[in-house]
């Protein structure tokens, strides 16, 4: 394959991922169940499809792949699985536009918790980037009629949770996210499982939850998995983050749930400040790059 068909197919395969993490608040509203419940049988789901995946893609077998998670591992475990717990019972409590909304300060949180765990320092650009973000946040969450402040924190929870996990891997980076993700995922439905009915689901439900589990979880991670590894990082986090507008679309479309006026502007000042984040900061690399090659040169 040429580099630039390699491109090609990196641009696809990321855009396919974040349409199918898109879909996860168009599954929490059509499933009439409980959080506990759904949480129950979606991790069921997207466990064996997370490691399905694993068994096609990777050449070890599939018990060695789990034999060396070690602790990062495990905690990197243990935190996705409250993540997705305050994920899922966000989208109950509130609207898909405010969960999208919070979730996008995902970079800034990020950067103070790498600031506080690890001493890396932020921009002024950064610094400034996560005030103007905060205020669209206070705008949407402050000034809007719709959603709740439990489900907003849940939200904020569940983006302190990814944000974790960032710095997690971070400090480890020999973890391999698949294992950790199927067994985040398995965690998840166990520790659900005795809080919800999930026997008295019905056929319909149960195949809905079972899309829920596999095109959201292990189809949307193995498509970004496989499509990162092609693209350079600026573009597979501008494009990943296309996620975050989508979402409360499928909610539009399908259950003409419209965000409020509040929630338009402070989304639009959210995601001014990430797109601003992400491309200054990816400049800024490249002329430190730049003047690298120049005084080796030199």
């Amino acid at each position: 394959m040429t580099p630039a068909a390699g491109y090609r197919l990196g641009l696809v395969l990321v855009t396919a991922s974040a349409v199918a993490w898109s879909l996860a608040g168009l599954f929490t509203r059509v499933i009439p169940l409980d959080n506990w419940t759904i949480l129950a049988w979606r991790g069921v789901f997207g466990s064996l499809g997370i490691a399905a995946v694993m068994t096609l893609t990777e050449k070890d077998p599939l018990w060695k792949s789990f034999s060396g998670i070690g602790r990062p591992g495990w905690l990197f475990v243990a935190v996705s699985a409250l993540g997705m717990v305050f994920f899922i019972t966000a989208l109950k409590e509130t609207t898909v536009a405010h969960v999208a909304v919070i979730y996008a300060t995902i970079p800034f949180v990020a950067a103070v918790l790498g600031w506080l765990v690890m001493g890396e320092r932020s921009t002024i650009g950064a610094i400034l980037a996560s005030a103007a973000a905060m205020i669209g946040v206070v705008i949407m969450v402050g000034l809007g009629a719709e959603g709740t402040l439990f489900g907003d924190l849940l939200a904020f929870g569940m983006t302190l949770c990814m944000a974790v996990l960032m710095v997690i891997v971070r400090r480890a980076p020999d973890i391999s996210v698949m294992p950790a993700a199927c067994l985040s995922a398995l965690v998840s439905s166990l520790v659900c499982w005795p809080l919800g009915d999930p026997l008295a689901v019905s056929a319909h439900d149960l195949l809905l939850i079972a899309l829920f589990g596999i095109l959201v979880s292990a189809v949307g991670l193995a498509l970004f998995t496989l499509g990162a590894k092609r693209l350079p990082a600026i573009e597979t986090a501008l494009i990943g983050s296309l996620d975050a507008p989508l979402a409360p679309f499928w909610v539009w479309l399908v259950f003409d749930e419209v965000p409020s006026k509040s929630t338009v502007l402070g989304g639009s000042i959210v995601f001014a400040a990430v797109i601003a984040h992400v491309v200054i900061g990816a400049s800024n690399k490249a002329k430190d790059h730049r003047l690298m090659q120049e005084k080796g040169l030199s």
